[in-house]
């Protein structure tokens, strides 16, 4: 772990004060109209925010001396604290970041040809408990803000090296993204909004456990890429795996999943299945997959699970995994064996960990699990 040398001022939120970071255009223009400006003020200063990158408001030129002033007063611009960067062999980033006493969140930039993904997180921590997730043990505090979301990307665009760009965004660090709706959408709008980080829709892409009525919620404020964290065919084995299921089983999330993908770009939702050996890899489990995806628009990605200290799971074979594929691709879905990428600095998929300060008690479900 390497300490960061300051490149950007970071402060922690003032509760004294307005974090601009917060506000989408709709919001930053009401914003501005309750102080007696004219909304137009909004565009003016997201322009500065993010495509001149400046946050400086006296440096804001086309806004009037007496706003300025009023600015510096009321309103400022806070970002996460990047506390350490780990730097993979192949390439991989992975940043902690402060946001407050006790907690620490872990973002991923994974570069690949001329593409760069973000992984983001959404929440300290996560409530739902999934039994191969690392983050999971760590338990939970509270959904981030808009400003901690758009703020991890701010930080991600001013460490990746030169010649490097983020192109993709992807919902799938710390949390369960739906539990954190609002700020969630707001930050995803910021990301596609041209006065902004500019990404087209399909460059977005929000994961999801299964929180059925959310999945429908989002269908009509957004159209951003879905991904569904599925893992199992059947509820028996869901139910044990990601035990929100319990509370929305298959069915009932498969046929929200056929809801989203009237807006889903491209048309298909992406389900993500970790293979864990001896546990959801057999050929059977394959063909159950195939049954109960036939009537869903789908892409299939398959995750070599990513093992972690006293996880109880192994990761399945290559062949294992490479015969589980052939079903689905024979089956006719697009499917597609995850790269592992980052493990060497556990960034890979299910290994971020922050700190938390843990208020849901969720790590007690853990105890007695397999060493």
């Amino acid at each position: 772990m390497n300490a960061i040398p300051e490149s950007v001022d970071v402060a922690l939120d003032s509760p004294a004060k307005t974090n601009l970071l917060n506000f989408d255009k709709p919001s930053l223009e009401d914003f501005f109209t309750e102080l007696g400006e004219k909304p137009f003020r909004a565009t003016q200063v997201l322009k500065w925010l993010y495509h001149q990158r400046v946050t400086d408001f006296e440096a804001m030129t086309n806004l009037s001396a007496a706003l300025r002033h009023q600015l510096v007063d009321i309103a400022d611009f806070c970002l996460p604290e990047i506390i350490t960067e780990q730097l993979s062999d192949d390439g991989t980033i992975k940043w902690a970041l402060r946001l407050d006493v006790g907690n620490d969140i872990e973002m991923v930039f994974i570069p690949e040809g001329t593409r760069g993904t973000l992984c983001i997180s959404s929440q300290v921590g996560c409530a739902l408990a999934c039994t191969f997730c690392s983050t999971a043990r760590q338990g939970f505090n509270r959904n981030l803000s808009t400003a901690e979301i758009v703020g991890q990307l701010w930080l991600a665009i001013e460490r990746i090296p030169l010649g490097r760009r983020v192109t993709n965004i992807v919902f799938m660090g710390m949390g369960e993204p739906l539990l954190n709706f609002d700020n969630v959408v707001r930050s995803a709008q910021l990301m596609k909004d041209d006065l902004a980080f500019g990404l087209a829709r399909k460059r977005i892409t929000i994961s999801t456990s299964g929180i059925v009525p959310a999945i429908d919620r989002l269908r009509e404020v957004t159209d951003v890429a879905l991904a569904v964290s599925l893992h199992a065919p059947n509820d028996e084995l869901r139910d044990e795996l990601v035990p929100i299921n319990k509370k929305y089983p298959i069915r009932e999330l498969l046929a929200a999943c056929k809801r989203y993908a009237t807006v889903n770009p491209g048309g298909k939702i992406t389900f993500e299945y970790v293979m864990l050996e001896g546990v959801n890899d057999s050929p059977e489990l394959a063909h159950e997959l195939v049954r109960v995806l036939s009537h869903v628009p789908s892409k299939v990605n398959l995750i070599p699970f990513n093992s972690f200290p006293n996880s109880g799971y192994q990761t399945s074979s290559q062949q294992a995994i490479d015969r589980f594929r052939d079903i689905l691709s024979k089956a006719g879905f697009m499917t597609v064996t995850r790269k592992t990428r980052g493990d060497d600095i556990d960034a890979a998929c299910g290994q971020l960990v922050g700190k938390v300060a843990d208020r849901s008690r969720r790590y007690r479900r853990f105890e007695g699990k397999p060493q």
